[in-house]
């Protein structure tokens, strides 16, 4: 089955949680939380983490948390621990990449 991917012109990606799907999105407040919660002092350096591969499975999961948190959510970050995410940690680190990259840029016009 395939997952929707959320409204890319919202910055929005879908992730399938317990089976159920949820909308990800970056507010500003989720990213002011994150930039705190990991440590970095700036947006460029938050990307830049993930870009250059320096991230752990705890700053996945709570790149996934923001994300959560911005779409609605309103589950907590130990339910992230035991959940089973669709497509397993590649799918979850896919996810959070998209999320990252559709937070900073514009969707092309007519693009999916």
């Amino acid at each position: 089955m395939e997952r929707p991917a959320g409204n890319p012109w919202r910055g929005e990606v879908t992730l399938v949680i317990d089976g159920a799907p949820q909308v990800m999105r970056l507010t500003l407040g989720a990213l002011a939380e994150l930039e705190a919660g990991l440590g970095e002092d700036s947006l460029v350096a938050l990307i830049a983490r993930f870009e250059e591969g320096r991230f752990s499975s705890r700053d996945l999961l709570s790149l996934i948390l923001a994300g959560l948190r911005g779409g609605g959510w309103q589950g907590r970050a130990a339910d992230l621990t035991t959940a089973e995410i669709e497509g397993g940690p590649m799918a979850a680190a896919r996810a959070a990449a998209e999320l990252l990259a559709r937070a900073f840029a514009v969707p092309e016009a007519g693009g999916g």
